[in-house]
């Protein structure tokens, strides 16, 4: 499974991943413990795969993000996201050395670094391009 369909609500907790959307929202599970809720569309819902970090050049997708954990971590969990903030910077800077750190806060971080845990724990390790991303840069 890819980014596609894993979703950050903004005021919850956690990810989730989209199941179907309904006439007044989307329904939507929870991976962190599976409950599934409803989602009106007046919450803000984020597509992993639509939000990208700032570098020094340019903006990197969040998925690139993931994928430079995965392969720094060989496939396994990276450091906590509960890690004191020097050494969350200190990570994020091996994983991405050209974030920009006046636009990427210290929260941002911790946030990217939790995400890519649950991902990690729910065997959602599939970090590549879709077609759809493809098509969009042509």
């Amino acid at each position: 499974m890819s980014l596609e369909k894993v979703l950050s609500i903004s005021g919850k907790p956690g990810l989730y991943l989209l199941k179907t959307q309904t006439r007044t929202g989307l329904l939507a599970e929870s991976l962190m413990d599976g409950r599934k809720i409803t989602v009106s569309a007046r919450h803000n819902v984020s597509l992993l795969s639509e939000i990208a970090i700032y570098t020094l050049t340019e903006e990197v997708p969040l998925r690139e993000v993931f994928q430079k954990i995965h392969d720094k971590e060989e496939g396994g969990e990276a450091i906590s996201h509960k890690s004191s903030k020097d050494e969350l910077e200190e990570y994020f800077f091996n994983v991405l050395p050209d974030y920009d750190e006046d636009r990427v806060y210290p929260s941002d971080i911790k946030k990217v670094v939790q995400w890519y845990n649950l991902l990690n724990k729910n065997g959602i390790k599939d970090f590549s391009e879709t077609d759809e991303d493809t098509s969009e840069e042509e």
